[in-house]
Order: C-alpha cells, then structure tokens, then sequence
C-alpha cells in the first residue's frame, strides 16, 4: 500500500485508536488520531486525508453531525466505526454522507477490506472525472454507462430504462452499500415517495434478468432493512 495513503481516526477508545493504528500501520497507511470530534473536524481540514473512519459515539458532538459538517466542504471518505446495531442508525450515518458502516466489535480482515473498497471508489470516482466513464466489470457482468448496455458472460441482457438506472447507480457504486431512499431519489426524483415497494419489484425483476439464483444474489446483495450493496467492480 502506498505510504502515503492518510487515514484520520477519530475515536474516543484508546484501545479500539491503538488496534486500528497498529493494523493500518502494518498496511503501509500514514495513520493520525483524534480523541473527539473537535480535534478531529480540526485535524481533517489541515491534513486534508484520504479516508475517515468515525466513531459515532464521540463524547463532544454526535457522529452524525460530523459527517455532516464534513460533507459541506469536503468528499473524503468516511467509514463509520459504531456499537449502534440499530438498522436505522445504519440508515441515517449512510444517508448523511458516509460511504460505509461497520459494527464493533470487528477484525482487522473486515476493517481493511472495507477501506480498500472505499479508497478504490474514490480514486475511481478522480479518474473517472477526467474521462468518460469507463465500463463496471465483474465476474462476467459489464456494465457500459455510456453505451446503454449490460452484458452477462458475453450476452446482452435487456433491461428496461428504470432497471438500467437502478444497476448503474450500483455498479458506480459497488462495493457501498446504497440505501432505499438514496436510490429512490436518484431513479424517481427527489419528490419521489418513499414507499420502497417499487424498488423492490424493480429489484425482483433485474435478479431474474441477472441472476442464476436470485433467491442467492451473487452481484447485488441486499442489507436488510438498509439498501443494496452492489459486487464490486474488479475492473482496471
């Protein structure tokens, strides 16, 4: 991993700081911590990182405003690192602008995996910006943005416009985990209601176009009670 890949840790744990710390360090990754959200917020505006992993529970200010604050001014990548269980916590860190969530307690397996897939979708994102949109590859599944066009082992799949707007806000995505409301309001609008009964159909549709068992999706995974999580994109 390139040394200078930055990573802000702002937990209030010392003892979930020092485990993280000593499992990015061994990565490559430049690690710097803070203990609370003021000292954080203050760090991430001078350093200017690659990634946040954010605790919730912050004895100064909530988590959630954090990242509030943060996407205001910045797109960095933020992971959440929480004891909140509740599938609407989940919902509302994602909605407010983090890219992932993850449970304590948690591995170092699951904490790297997750951050490999945030930074790949953010350096994608910057190389994307520069040129056209390049293609989702995955496992025998190519997404083409530009040409309209989805493929599975070499066959055209046809998808209607809806379903083709659902898979490619996934596929430019994937890896993330997209919640009901966000997808809602990119497919339908933002006035859109919120009743994810369409979603679903829609959803129930495109896994028999794509999917060899869709009752056991290998490309779009749903988290429950939380939104779809796309296979990621293993493109170069």
């Amino acid at each position: 991993m390139n040394s200078k890949t930055t990573i802000v840790i702002v937990e209030d744990e010392k003892n979930i700081r020092t485990f993280m710390t000593s499992t990015l360090n061994a990565q490559g990754y430049k690690v710097i911590t803070a203990p609370n959200a003021n000292s954080g917020i203050s760090l991430i505006t001078s350093v200017c990182p690659d990634l946040i992993l954010l605790d919730l529970g912050l004895p100064d200010m909530d988590g959630i405003d954090v990242i509030k604050e943060i996407r205001t001014w910045a797109s960095i990548p933020i992971i959440v690192i929480s004891a909140r269980t509740q599938e609407q916590e989940k919902v509302l860190a994602l909605d407010s602008g983090a890219d992932d969530y993850i449970t304590k307690p948690f591995g170092s397996s699951e904490l790297l995996a997750r951050i490999r897939t945030a930074l790949r979708h953010s350096r994608r994102l910057l190389t994307d910006s520069l040129r056209s949109l390049r293609p989702y590859e995955s496992d025998g599944l190519i997404v083409d943005f530009e040409k309209h066009l989805t493929l599975l082992h070499g066959v055209d799949v046809h998808l209607t416009q809806v379903e083709f707007k659902i898979v490619s806000l996934l596929a430019q995505n994937s890896g993330r985990v997209m919640t009901y409301d966000t997808i809602i309001s990119n497919v339908w609008g933002p006035y859109a209601d919120d009743n994810n009964r369409i979603l679903r159909v829609n959803m129930a549709n495109i896994r028999r176009k794509l999917e060899e068992n869709p009752a056991e999706p290998h490309y779009i995974f749903t988290e429950i009670g939380i939104g779809y999580r796309m296979l990621e994109d293993n493109a170069e």
